[in-house]
């Protein structure tokens, strides 16, 4: 299938098959696909959290508003944010980017020194909705590898954050969550949405073209 042919058999699953499990080597390329998503100076500001347990799941339900699909889904992926930019952060995945390409450890000295002098002034709300905005593209990777792989998908931005990141020993980590991605299949008898039209704006309203 091509990447538009997946768009359109991809929906935000209502009703997941609890029974039906996803088989680890798919659910290891989805996140794959999250972890080699491009980012911004290439800092790669957040972490994918995978979550198989059902009693955590579970717990996951009320603080993310009733959403029934986080406890019948077979893996729950947390998309989780830096809390802020620090200097050994910064220095930490230029250490991995000067090693895997075989460069002097100060090869990008100048330019983390700018981004340093950039991010380590800004307020630390300023920062994380930085790094939450990289996670999103990794987010959008994610969603399209479990297209690919014909694995269903629920894109959620609601829940409780501050509850998550909580359960989840988030803050400790340095660490907010950002979005969740249960992953799973869907149940077909019992999913409301799932024979529905894909809806969306027509291109006539969607494009805006600059001659």
């Amino acid at each position: 299938m091509s990447l538009l042919e997946q768009a359109k058999w991809r929906y935000a699953t209502k009703k997941f098959d609890a029974s039906k499990k996803v088989d680890q080597k798919l659910v290891d390329q989805i996140v794959e696909a999250a972890r080699l998503a491009p980012t911004s100076s290439g800092l790669q500001p957040f972490k994918v959290i995978v979550i198989t347990n059902q009693e955590l799941k579970n717990k996951l339900v009320p603080i993310s508003m009733g959403q029934q699909q986080v406890a019948d889904c077979s893996h729950l992926l947390v998309f989780a944010a830096w809390d802020n930019y620090t200097e050994e952060r910064i220095d930490h995945i230029y250490g991995i980017t000067t090693g895997a390409r075989e460069q002097p450890a100060d090869r990008y000295k100048d330019y983390t020194d700018r981004l340093k002098s950039l991010y380590l002034t800004r307020p630390q709300e300023e920062n994380f909705a930085h790094t939450a905005r990289q996670s999103y593209i990794a987010f959008a990777y994610a969603i399209a590898m479990a297209a690919e792989l014909k694995v269903d998908t629920t894109p959620m931005e609601g829940f409780d954050n501050e509850a998550v990141d909580k359960l989840l020993n988030l803050s400790e980590q340095g660490l907010r969550s950002v979005t969740l991605l249960p992953l799973g299949y869907r149940d077909e008898s019992n999913d409301w949405l799932v024979k529905m039209k894909k809806a969306r704006h027509p291109q006539s309203e969607f494009i805006i073209e600059i001659k």
